[in-house]
């Protein structure tokens, strides 16, 4: 467990979605996974508070990141940036033969409530052989960041789970990559 860079605000977090891949030197990634299933192949990477998601079938590349980092990501590719702050649904057909859909919840908790969350999420992780990263904050705070993949013959389910002790953060998000 080592600590990152100091976090910004709840409002600093971003989904961003891209129709292409990203490259792995943008960020500071500290677990990846990847899984291939039938015609699709698809990769997360935790980062510390944030996530990135790739979804590849044929020549369709669908990618998700959420982060706070300050880190300039690239236009080219860009479908739409979305602020995370609050809850948000959105969907993007990227083509007849995919369609993205997501949601994004974020929540500011108390000290204690975000203590029983954490321990509840990352016991959760666990269990189900999710993808974790855990760490400690500057003041010594507990952090996660977790992602659980579920693989279906036609879709990817993700669930994302990014814990920030410093002002109790939560971000839950639910991501489906649909392929035809």
């Amino acid at each position: 467990m080592n600590a990152p860079a100091k976090y910004a605000t709840l409002q600093a977090y971003r989904l961003v979605l891209y129709r292409r891949a990203l490259h792995p030197e943008l960020f500071s990634i500290k677990a990846r996974r990847t899984l291939s299933h039938g015609d699709y192949e698809f990769e997360a990477w935790l980062t510390p508070g944030g996530h990135l998601m790739r979804f590849q079938n044929g020549g369709v590349c669908a990618t998700e990141v959420i982060t706070c980092d300050d880190v300039q990501l690239p236009d080219r590719g860009l479908v739409t940036t979305i602020p995370c702050a609050g809850e948000k649904d959105y969907e993007h057909p990227f083509s007849e033969k995919l369609n993205f859909l997501t949601t994004v919840q974020t929540e500011s908790l108390p000290e204690n409530l975000y203590g029983a969350t954490y321990r509840e999420l990352v016991g959760f992780a666990l269990e189900r052989d999710a993808l974790m990263f855990e760490w400690l904050d500057e003041d010594g705070g507990p952090c996660a960041s977790i992602i659980d993949i579920q693989r279906f013959r036609q879709e990817v389910h993700a669930q994302a789970y990014h814990l920030l002790a410093q002002g109790g953060i939560v971000l839950r998000s639910q991501s489906i990559f649909e392929h035809k």
